[in-house]
């Protein structure tokens, strides 16, 4: 991207947020005028176009109510009538690991543009805070792929990544821009994938200027993946044989093209990974790195912690909010902290109506009300347009698009933080479907993120770092307690340090005593049993992400659990075990 298209971007970015009514409801009516005649549309709106119409007699859905048109398309009938007269020319496979199975979210040529000119704009906001680093050197992005699925109609469904990673347009740029050879992308072996990617990574380290992937997970995966085999990577580069067990032919005809024998560099690498400790490792490995470029919001804010211990003041810049459904959101302020980032929503990606979510508050004995209990959508109130949202309310987001989804929700919780222009910016709250309770309370996604967070200060002086956790509702015995599993890492290699079941006991009582009302005071009351901790090995937590990706999750798109619902990843977890710890007292 040139200097003048950067420009060209960030003035349209203006003129985006500042029309963005008038962009809305242009949008709106394109997406009425096209598909009013399809056959869901058409149950609602009898071919009418009109926008009060189409609110009133269109229902809010989730997929489930749309899942038997999609199936209608998947199968083998006409596309181009059934949710929107343009054709559908594929299916993005959403990541499954949030919400439950993967689904298929219809794409159409319209929306392959719409994503492409959201992503020149994205180009437009980093180059404005770090330049056109392409100029100056490559990116070491971990990049990963699925198989794609062929639906009986013959249209493929895959991924967004891998179909990104795939496509033309990025294989032509890749030996340019990215450390990865497009073989080692493609490669079906993660482990065989990961090995090679941080080889040739490693082997270009003066040329990298930004590291990524495409959540934090991945990023982390792949610097604890380092630190276990830099050994043996070393000896690769030192010998220029790549190891015996890389045995995919594309990577090894990769290697064959890339790797020579290089002592020096080898030595370099082996000195500084055999340091004390690998605070800072990133910045002493690729020392150009200008940022990590990573989803570090919502569930993936539990990394950011671990992931700035190895970054050494590396900025973690999370700068688009996106989903299957379409790519809607972009970081205008990239360098703010993972716990500050906004997104500011661009009008002309998709029409958008907010559910308002209810604060429900629960009075104690005393009649006293306390702090939010919980969330939850206010079925008596309308959705609001994007313009009507107000500042530190939250709200479920619905999407109309042109590929056929209408009313849509997506799923998802935000905070409207204030408004760049006219048009709001968003702060990601988790996921409407995620809650934890082992009675009639509910802890959302966030309720718990945030008694984590609290919890986990308590580390520090025994110089632990938390680099992972989820949780479930234990209902075995009566009363049900909430178990929150904890991946704990040491600062420094064999600092001696052991845990402190007293530390690990107030560290229960922090999570109790962050969580809301309802849960504090059923635990009071001994409807709810303490909260226990149970630390795991290290590993446990790539060994989860192991057995979701073997059930069809894309390594790229992996989220890590916030509650647990499967018995086998429960096992799992169970089964790497080494410290139990519960709440010594009932929460404040």
């Amino acid at each position: 991207m040139a200097a003048n298209d950067f420009e060209s971007g960030l003035k349209t970015l203006e003129e985006l947020t500042t029309n963005a009514q008038q962009i809305q409801d242009q949008l709106l009516g394109e997406i009425l005028s096209k598909n009013a005649g399809t056959v869901y549309l058409n149950r609602f709106l009898h071919g009418q176009t009109d926008k009060q119409l189409f609110k009133t007699n269109v229902p809010i859905v989730d997929y489930e109510d749309l899942k038997p048109y999609i199936d209608r398309i998947a199968n083998g009938e006409s596309s181009s009538d059934i949710l929107s007269a343009e054709p559908v020319t594929g299916f993005s496979l959403s990541t499954g690991t949030s919400g439950g199975q993967p689904k298929l979210i219809p794409f159409t040529a319209e929306s392959t543009n719409k994503t492409a000119m959201f992503n020149n704009l994205y180009r437009s906001v980093m180059m404005k805070h770090f330049g056109d680093i392409n100029q100056v050197g490559k990116r070491m992005e971990l990049m990963f792929v699925k198989p794609e699925v062929e639906t009986p109609s013959g249209l493929k469904a895959s991924a967004i990544s891998t179909r990104a990673f795939k496509g033309s347009g990025f294989r032509a740029v890749l030996p340019k821009l990215y450390t990865s050879p497009f073989e080692t992308i493609v490669c079906p072996d993660t482990k065989q994938s990961m090995y090679c990617q941080l080889l040739f990574g490693l082997i270009q380290r003066d040329e990298v200027v930004m590291i990524g992937s495409l959540f934090a997970s991945g990023v982390l995966r792949g610097f604890k993946f380092l630190e276990n085999n830099w050994q043996e990577l070393c000896s690769n580069i030192k010998t220029g044989q790549i190891s015996d067990w890389i045995t995919d032919s594309g990577c090894k005809n990769a290697a064959s093209l890339i790797l020579k024998p290089n002592p020096e560099l080898a030595d370099l690498i082996e000195n500084i990974c055999s340091c004390k400790s690998w605070e800072g490792i990133i910045r002493k490995l690729w020392p150009k790195t200008k940022y990590i470029g990573t989803v570090c919001t919502g569930a993936m804010i539990q990394y950011t912690a671990e992931l700035e211990f190895y970054c050494g003041g590396i900025p973690l810049v999370s700068g688009f909010y996106a989903c299957s459904e379409g790519a809607v959101g972009i970081n205008l302020e990239p360098l703010s902290k993972p716990s500050d980032v906004c997104y500011t929503f661009l009008p002309n990606s998709v029409y958008y109506e907010f559910v308002p979510i209810k604060e429900e508050r629960v009075a104690n004995s005393q009649n006293l009300v306390e702090s939010i209990e919980t969330k939850s959508r206010d079925e008596d109130t309308e959705p609001v347009e994007l313009v009507n949202v107000k500042p530190g309310h939250c709200y479920e987001l619905l999407i109309t698009s042109c590929t056929g989804l209408y009313r849509y929700r997506v799923g998802d919780i935000l905070m409207v933080a204030g408004f760049h222009n006219n048009t709001p910016r968003f702060r990601f709250v988790g996921r409407e479907n995620v809650a934890l309770g082992v009675d009639v309370e509910r802890t959302s996604e966030a309720d718990l993120l945030k008694a984590v967070t609290e919890a986990k200060t308590l580390l520090d002086p025994l110089g632990f770092i938390l680099t992972g956790y989820t949780s479930y509702g234990d209902t075995s015995s009566t009363p049900g307690h909430y178990v929150i599993f904890w991946e704990l890492k040491a600062k420094e290699c064999n600092n001696g340090k052991e845990l402190d079941p007293k530390v690990m006991e107030a560290c229960c009582s922090r999570i109790e005593d962050s969580l809301h009302f309802t849960y504090r005071m059923y635990r009071k009351e001994n409807i709810i049993a303490p909260l226990e901790i149970r630390v795991v090995k290290q590993g446990t937590f790539e060994a989860l992400s192991d057995y979701f990706i073997s059930r069809g999750a894309s390594l790229s798109q992996y989220k890590t659990p916030v509650c647990i619902k499967s018995k086998e990843a429960l096992e799992i977890l169970d089964s790497r075990v080494i410290g139990k710890f519960f709440s010594p007292k009932a929460p404040m």
